[in-house]
C-alpha cells in the first residue's frame, strides 16, 4: 500500500508552483557555474528556506554527476521530535511540487533488521523539514534517472551512538551506487538562539561568527568525528545538523573508500553588526572519492 509524505514545507518554505520551482533551481544552479562529477558521492547542505538558503544549496547539488547514482541516503537532524536514536521512514514515496521520489522499502527493510532504529510516524516525518529542503534539488538533479530515497532522521545522539550509527551505514559508502545527502544549517546566533559567542578579536560581530563557523567547517573537512565534537563542546556552535553531520564522518572513517569533503560555499542570512541581532550560517560541502 502507497503510503505518501506529502511536501509540507511547499508554499510557506519554498514555493508549490511547479515551473516558478525548475526556475528557481535551474538558476542557482547554473549560476554556481560548477562541472559535475562521478567522484562526489555525498553533500553537506542547507535546509532553510528557499529565500535564505537555496542559492548556497546550489554549490552542493550541482556537483553531482547522476550517472551511476541508483539510491539516496537523506541523514537529516529532528527539530520537533524527541529520539535518541536514528528514525526510520514509513513513507513508500517522498512527493515534491517538481516530481516523487521512492523510497528504498528494501534498504529500509534491512537497517529496520539490525534492531538499531525507530520507525517514525507519518505526522512527525511529515513536520520535519530538514531532509525535505533538500528533496526538490535532488528531483532536479537526477531528472530521467532512477533513483530511490532511504531517509533518516538522526536524533539526539550520544557520541556513542554517533560512532555506532557511523560504523553500521559505512558499507553502504562503500557501493559506488550509493550516494549521501547530509542536511545542516551552521550557526544560529542571537538572543533568539540563545547563542551569543562573540569574539572582539574578529572585528565585527558577523566575522567573529563567520570565524566560528570556517573552524567547524575545516575540523569536518579533516574528517576527524573526534576533533569536530571536541571543537562543539569547546564552543557549542549551533549547528543544527551536529548529529547528521558525526555520522557521516564516522561513515566515511569506518569505509573502504577514501572520502575528502570540501567546503564550497558560505553565507549568512543577514550580516550581524550589533547584539540586538541574529543571522543562522549556511555552508555547503561536497564529500568525493579521494584518488
Amino acid at each position: 500500500m502507497e503510503k505518501i509524505r506529502r511536501p509540507s514545507h511547499a508554499g510557506s518554505w519554498y514555493t508549490d508552483n511547479p515551473k516558478k520551482l525548475e526556475e528557481e533551481l535551474e538558476g542557482w544552479l547554473s549560476a554556481t557555474g560548477l562541472t559535475k562529477s562521478t567522484d562526489v558521492r555525498g553533500v553537506i547542505a542547507p535546509h532553510a528556506g528557499y529565500s535564505y538558503s537555496g542559492r548556497a544549496a546550489a554549490y552542493a547539488f550541482g556537483n553531482i554527476d547522476p550517472t551511476n547514482i541508483t539510491r539516496v541516503f537523506l541523514l537529516g537532524p529532528s527539530h520537533h521530535y524527541y529520539t535518541p536514536k536514528c528514525a526510520l521512514s514509513a513513507a513508500t514515496v517522498y512527493k515534491t511540487p517538481i516530481g516523487d521520489l521512492p523510497i528504498d522499502l528494501e534498504v529500509i527493510e534491512e537497517l529496520k533488521a539490525t534492531g538499531k532504529f525507530e520507525l517514525m510516524d507519518l505526522r512527525v516525518d511529515e513536520a520535519e523539514h530538514s531532509m525535505e529542503m533538500h528533496l526538490p534539488y535532488l528531483v532536479k538533479i537526477f531528472e530521467g534517472h532512477l533513483v530511490k530515497v532511504v531517509p533518516i532522521l538522526v536524533g539526539a545522539l550520544n557520541t556513542d551512538n554517533e560512532a555506532m550509527y557511523g560504523r553500521l551505514l559505512a558499507k553502504y559508502v562503500d557501493d559506488p551506487t550509493n550516494f549521501f545527502s547530509v542536511s545542516s544549517d551552521f550557526c544560529h546566533w542571537g538572543s533568539r538562539f540563545h547563542y551569543t559567542h562573540y569574539d572582539k578579536k574578529c572585528g565585527p560581530i558577523h566575522k567573529s561568527i563567520e570565524a566560528l563557523d570556517k573552524m567547524g567547517m575545516d575540523i569536518i573537512e579533516t574528517g576527524d568525528a573526534d576533533a569536530f565534537k571536541q571543537y562543539l563542546s569547546e564552543y557549542d556552535n549551533t549547528i543544527c545538523g551536529r548529529h547528521p553531520i558525526s555520522v557521516f564522518l564516522h561513515m566515511s572513517s569506518n569505509c573502504s573508500t577514501k572520502i575528502k569533503i570540501k567546503f564550497l560555499r558560505y553565507e549568512q542570512s543577514s550580516q550581524c553588526k550589533t547584539m540586538r541581532d541574529s543571522s543562522v550560517s549556511y555552508a555547503s560541502a561536497v564529500a568525493k572519492v579521494d584518488a
